[in-house]
């Protein structure tokens, strides 16, 4: 579409005469072209003196679209040498700033592709500059080891644009901020010197032919000083170099300034490998709001500076700067970039707009907040615009006369200055009020009236590791108060602060999570409901506060998401590591956070045991799944790919039930198939046998090994065949044989829960048609009774119940009704894993009536919840005395009863009844007494199966 089919507006002219003498130089044009330039000549006389210049040029470029005069605009400067590359570049300057501002102030471009344009004349302003000047430097030789075709990426040196070059957001009379940086790899060591000290100057010669101020005019100011310790290096700096500065010395403002940073001349491609290896540097894996109170200091800072505290006056007010300008937008957007941008690469956009519109899109702003910062950030720019189009000065302050109001409000197309002047008064106010109430600290709120003995806790406070820190000490003492008050309306509010006393203390900084609390006041509800409750998790989160994070992710209480979608997202959270150590720490990272999402859900009710259950070991498959092919992976680098079919991996014991606790280890077995591979094809091969063994070994050091982020977790092998004799990963055949013709009855038992979670899917199909094959072969006769009935006296003798509250071990509780489910399952060849499927199998087989597995079924069912119920509140043996007024509460509410001697009784006549039906059972002749050859099982079995059955 044309321009003057596009036009929306029209300035009004400040100067009608002047308009009127600009305006006769198109008399070709239509009316309203005509008109739009009597408005603009007439109100701004840098633009007065741009039409005149270029009277020839911009006449026909109005005529037709202006994305087409744009081009031309910009077109022939590639093949310009140095020398004549000053003048062309500061023409095409006049040319995109005169159409620019025509396209801005007739509404035909929008503000993003107003400063669009802007920044794609400083692109190709700087790049072409680079590639000209590095030309000139291979030439005479000064570039070791470049020849002229290394020119077109100007020999290894990349600019970086930053702030609003970086963005695609100049303003009008913006100067360009640049990092110019070299990669010293293209050049040999002993060569790195001089080819750095030619293309220093390089960097300056670009300045000198982008700033100077000619005949012809200039093209941009150029600022260098926001490359690393600007004071004391160079222009140019290596990129090794300035990664071990940020590294070092980096500090919030730089990261914050990286976030718009864009390599834009030169070597793109290198370029956009260093600001990759910054990732980790601008973008923080963990929330960190702490980046609020760098913002809000710096915002102090500049204000003080600038001297722009006070009441907001219009007139002389600066709309970058000053109360509820550009800069309070774009710190409050920056900074919540900073906050979460970490550990959603959704919220990294480089201009404010986008920035705004991903926050809100990914719920850390409210989408009228978003939209209401956009309008007032799209006109403050172009009052910013207007300002400087008048004589393009470098400023952003309004006018203090009226007069010069009087121009910026006609550039606008209005003649009321009083009404603009009152809407933007009202815009500003909106701002500083939007923006104000983020960065302004909270203030210290009263304490709550505490004990001596309290207020003694609250002394040795300060001598913790977390809060040795001024700044942490000043963070904490603003969130202590509201801590202290929510802590006193806890159930127990003596209890909640001992558990949040034991929690601080092994916090080893604070920081980050004080200034979590600072900013979200409802996760220290969650903080206390969890001191006052289950004092493991406590523990958990003082060596792993960093979970908190997930609360604030969006879909925290939202229901469970299913395999599906936890495969995806681990999956992407492993890509994104750089290498396999960091996919190893990215996994625990992202199973912390999904433990503590499970506990928290069952510990507030939103989950019950049984569900808890199901979504641990859903988080068990998940890591199963997504790490097995990384593992294997990172192994073939040396070894090669998996030689025959490859290789499955069974889940046995609870998680191959589905069934797993918070503190659950995992029992795994590894089954290959070599076909008729004899080794494995890799830079170091290994024999079948040695390889498959191996990898197993390193999937076992990937699950359990601890690194700087914990570990997943401990994992058992044991049920394995021959048990710890036997190799770590077995053969489809071996496995098979020794199931028909060598298995104890206990492993056959163990069978009847394996379960393939990943591998193969042809493998995986032929490992169960065999589990199947083989229940149904060695489920007949009376050796599956008279081993249980041996195995359950061995296991009762080995290990007593574990205290008066104990729900697994002994004789009518968890473990003696799942031996006895496996049996039926065993007994009726039946394929199910879990409990409760077995039972009924059983049932079905007439093996036990319908009063018996009511009996058996609800047995389980609370001794479960009261087993997985304890196993969240603490890593020990339950006690009551020791739990806590909040732990048993909540396991009374878990279990259903009124009071602990209630509960007590429940729990005493569930494993008597139990007990009863269990030996009713063997009694009625399901069980016989044990023969000579299952009282010469290996010794390890029985009691491998009371550990892990």
């Amino acid at each position: 579409m044309s321009f003057d089919a596009r036009l929306l507006r029209c300035p009004v002219p400040f100067e009608p005469d002047r308009g009127s003498e600009a305006a006769a130089r198109f008399p070709e044009l239509s009316r309203p072209l005509r008109d739009l330039i009597a408005g603009t000549a007439g109100s701004s006389p840098y633009l007065a003196g741009l039409i005149a210049r270029e009277a020839d040029w911009i006449g026909p470029a109005l005529a037709g679209r202006p994305e087409t005069a744009l081009d031309d605009a910009l077109s022939g400067l590639a093949d310009l040498s140095s020398g004549d590359l000053g003048p062309a570049l500061r023409q095409a300057k006049r040319r995109v700033a005169l159409l620019a501002a025509l396209a801005d102030l007739g509404g035909v471009w929008p503000l993003e592709c107003v400063t669009g344009a802007l920044t794609r004349l400083a692109d190709a302003a700087v790049h072409h500059g680079l590639c000209a000047l590095v030309g000139d430097e291979i030439r005479r030789g000064k570039l070791p080891g470049q020849t002229p075709e290394d020119a077109a990426t100007a020999g290894g040196l990349v600019a970086l644009a930053m702030g609003k070059m970086g963005a695609g957001e100049l303003n009008y009379s913006s100067d360009i901020d640049l990092i110019c940086l070299f990669d010293e790899t293209r050049y040999d060591p002993a060569d790195q010197a001089e080819a750095r000290a030619s293309l220093i100057k390089v960097v300056r010669r670009l300045t000198a032919l982008l700033s100077d101020l000619t005949a012809e005019g200039y093209v941009f100011r150029t600022d260098l000083r926001l490359r690393p310790d600007a004071a004391v290096t160079p222009v140019c700096l290596s990129m090794a170099a300035a990664e071990l500065y940020y590294e070092a010395e980096g500090r919030t403002w730089e990261r914050a300034a990286y976030i718009k940073a864009r390599a834009c001349a030169g070597d793109i491609a290198a370029g956009e490998r260093f600001l990759k290896t910054l990732t980790p540097f601008v973008w923080r894996r963990h929330l960190d709001f702490a980046a609020i109170q760098d913002a809000h200091d710096m915002r102090l800072r500049i204000r003080d500076h600038k001297g722009l505290n006070g009441p907001i006056n219009v007139p002389g007010h600066d709309m970058k700067l000053g109360q509820g300008g550009i800069r309070e937008i774009e710190f409050f957007t920056q900074t919540r970039q900073l906050i979460a941008g970490g550990r959603d690469p959704a919220l990294r956009p480089r201009d404010t707009v986008g920035a705004l519109a991903a926050l809100a899109e990914r719920g850390w702003l409210p989408p009228e907040v978003a939209d209401d910062l956009t309008n007032h950030y799209r006109a403050h720019r172009e009052i910013e615009h207007r300002i400087q189009m008048v004589n393009d000065a470098q400023t952003h302050a309004l006018p203090t006369s009226q007069e010069g109001l009087a121009r910026v409000v006609n550039l606008m197309g209005e003649g009321d200055v009083a009404a603009w002047s009152a809407r933007l008064r009202d815009r500003l106010e909106r701002v500083e009020t939007l923006t104000g109430g983020f960065f302004a600290p909270s203030e210290n709120g009263d304490m709550p009236e505490l004990s001596a003995e309290t207020c003694e806790m609250l002394e040795r406070w300060r001598s913790y590791p977390a809060l040795r820190s001024a700044r942490a000490a000043g963070i904490f003492g603003r969130v202590e108060p509201e801590i202290l008050r929510r802590m006193m309306r806890a159930a127990n509010p003596e209890e909640a602060l001992r558990q949040f006393d034991g929690f601080l203390s092994r916090l080893p900084a604070g920081v980050q999570l004080f200034s979590l609390f600072e900013a979200n006041p409802h996760l220290i509800d969650l903080i206390v409901d969890i001191c006052a409750t289950a004092p493991g998790l406590a523990r958990h989160l003082s060596r792993n506060a960093a979970v908190f994070d997930a609360v604030l992710a969006g879909e925290f209480f939202a229901p469970w998401p299913g395999t599906g979608a936890l495969v995806e997202g681990l999956r992407a959270a492993l890509e994104a590591a750089e290498d396999y150590e960091n996919q190893l720490d990215a996994a625990r990272r992202w199973l912390k956070e999904w433990h503590f999402h499970v506990g928290v859900h069952h510990l507030r009710g939103l989950t019950d045991a049984a569900e808890a259950a199901t979504q641990y070991a859903d988080l068990a498959d998940t890591v199963l799944t997504v790490l097995w092919p990384v593992v294997i992976a990172d192994f073939a680098t040396r070894h090669g790919p998996p030689p025959g079919r490859g290789a499955a991996v069974l889940a046995m014991g609870s998680l191959g039930a589905s069934r797993l606790n918070a503190a659950s280890d995992l029992d795994l077995l590894v089954i290959y198939d070599p076909a008729d591979a004899e080794s494995s094809e890799g830079r170091r091969p290994l024999q079948v046998r040695s390889y498959y063994s191996r990898l197993t070994q390193a999937l076992v050091t990937a699950l359990s090994a601890p690194t700087s982020e914990g570990r997943l977790y401990e994992v058992d092998m044991r049920l394995r065949p021959s048990g710890r004799q036997g190799p770590v990963a077995v053969t489809m055949t071996s496995f098979e044989s020794y199931q028909m013709e060598e298995a104890w009855t206990w492993e056959h038992l163990a069978l009847t829960r394996a379960r393939v979670v990943t591998g193969p899917p042809d493998l995986a199909s032929e490992i169960e048609t065999i589990r199947r094959r083989v229940l149904k072969a060695k489920g007949a006769g009376a050796e599956v009774a008279e081993e249980l009935a041996r195995m359950r006296a061995r296991i009762f003798a080995a290990k007593a119940p574990d205290g008066a509250w104990e729900a697994k071990i002994g004789p009518g509780r968890l473990q003696d009704i799942e031996l006895l489910a496996q049996s039926f399952a065993l007994r009726t060849g039946d394929p199910a894993r879990r409990v409760e499927a077995q039972i009924r199998a059983g049932r079905r087989a007439g093996l036990l009536d319908k009063d018996e597995t009511e009996t058996l079924l609800s047995a389980y069912r609370f001794l479960w919840r009261l087993q997985a119920g304890g196993r969240l509140l603490t890593d020990r043996a339950l006690d009551m005395d020791t739990l806590g007024d909040g732990g048993r509460a909540f396991l009374l509410r878990e279990t259903g009863r009124d009071d602990l001697p209630g509960l007590a009784e429940h729990l005493a006549a569930t494993v008597a009844r139990t007990q009863g039906v269990i030996e009713t059972l063997l009694a009625r002749g399901i069980s016989a007494p044990a023969t000579d050859a299952a009282a010469a099982a290996p010794s390890d079995g029985p009691d491998r199966d009371a550990a892990h059955g």
